[in-house]
C-alpha cells in the first residue's frame, strides 16, 4: 500500500508486511552545515573535512540526529495528518557520509487494537548506497479506526 501526500491510512487497511514508500535523501555538506545551525550541533566532524580526516574518516559524517529525523519523516509522511507518532527509536550502527544517497525504508511488523486505538509498529532503517542498514529502528503510530465506537 503506498500512501502519499499525507493521506491518512485507516488502521483496517494496514497489514503486517506492508512496505512504506521509500524516502531517498541526497545529503551534501551544505545540508549538514544548515542542520548544524538549526540544531545547534556544531561538532566539527560534521562540517570540517580536516577534523573528520584527523579522526580517520574519508569525509565529514552525517549527524545521527539528522538520520533519525529522516526516519521520522518517512513514518509521518506515511501515517498522514490523522496518525500520531507515539514512539521513534533508532540505533546508530554505522557512519554515513554526504555525497551518496541514503534510503529510508520501513515495514509494518505488528498491528493491534488497545483501548480502542489502532496501533501499528514499524521496523525502520536507513540504508547506505552499499545496501547496509546503518541506522535501524522502530516506530509506533496510532491510526484512526474506520469503525471506532462512539
Amino acid at each position: 500500500m503506498a500512501i502519499t501526500n499525507y493521506e491518512s491510512p485507516m488502521f483496517e487497511d494496514v497489514s503486517i508486511g506492508d512496505k512504506l514508500p521509500e524516502l531517498v535523501k541526497h545529503p551534501d555538506t551544505r545540508q549538514l552545515v544548515m542542520y548544524a545551525g538549526a540544531s545547534q550541533d556544531f561538532v566539527a566532524i560534521h562540517y570540517d573535512l580536516n577534523v573528520a580526516k584527523e579522526a580517520g574518516h574519508p569525509n565529514v559524517i552525517i549527524h545521527g540526529a539528522l538520520k533519525s529525523a529522516w526516519l521520522g519523516e518517512l513514518v509521518t509522511a506515511w501515517m498522514g495528518h490523522q496518525g500520531r507518532l507515539l514512539e521513534l527509536d533508532v540505533s546508530y550502527r554505522a557512519i554515513d557520509f554526504p555525497g551518496s544517497p541514503a534510503t529510508c525504508a520501513g515495514t509494518v511488523s505488528d498491528t493491534r487494537i488497545e483501548d480502542e486505538v489502532g496501533l501499528v509498529e514499524i521496523e525502520i532503517g536507513l540504508r547506505n548506497s552499499e545496501g547496509e542498514i546503518t541506522t535501524p529502528g522502530r516506530a509506533l503510530v496510532s491510526l484512526p479506526l474506520r469503525h471506532a465506537s462512539r
